[in-house]
């Protein structure tokens, strides 16, 4: 099945240890999915909240779609995700008990579908912040001297 990645958290490795991955549905409206299509949405300061039984994408930003015109949809309403319901027992048992947070990783096409990467994740600290990016400085040296030496 072929897949199409729409939009990417970019931050979201930098910024949080992510321990363990699901993927979800969207419950959309038909002007949100023609923009998702176009490649018109944002999940930049995304998250998920889980209550007792259910899971819902917060702050995502989907454009309005122009042709929709008077139709269209709010950019930043809440939008359920469509999980099984021990994946959201999991997930909200692991952010009370564990302390972890639920964040949105990527969009994508999947099938004609919307489907959204999520990730239980722990917030890194400043130190491990700085660790990230001198790892990431010496890989980055690692391979110029491997092109070098060719």
């Amino acid at each position: 099945m072929n897949i199409k990645i729409v939009a990417t958290n970019r931050k979201a490795k930098f910024e949080y240890f992510l321990h363990e991955e699901f993927e979800a549905g969207i419950a959309l409206k038909g002007s949100e999915i023609k923009s998702i299509r176009a490649g018109q949405i944002s999940i930049k300061e995304a998250y998920i909240r889980v209550t007792e039984s259910e899971a819902w994408l917060m702050e995502a930003y989907i454009a309005p779609y122009a042709e929709a015109n008077r139709y269209n949809h709010e950019p930043r309403r809440p939008r359920q995700l469509l999980l099984h319901k021990r994946e959201i027992r999991k997930l909200r048992d692991s952010t009370r008990k564990k302390g972890l947070t639920v964040i949105a990783t990527k969009v994508y096409l999947k099938g004609g579908r919307a489907k959204v990467e999520i990730a239980l994740a722990r917030g890194k600290k400043l130190h491990d912040k700085r660790q990230t990016i001198a790892n990431r400085e010496i890989e980055r040296d690692l391979k110029r001297q491997m092109r070098n030496r060719e």
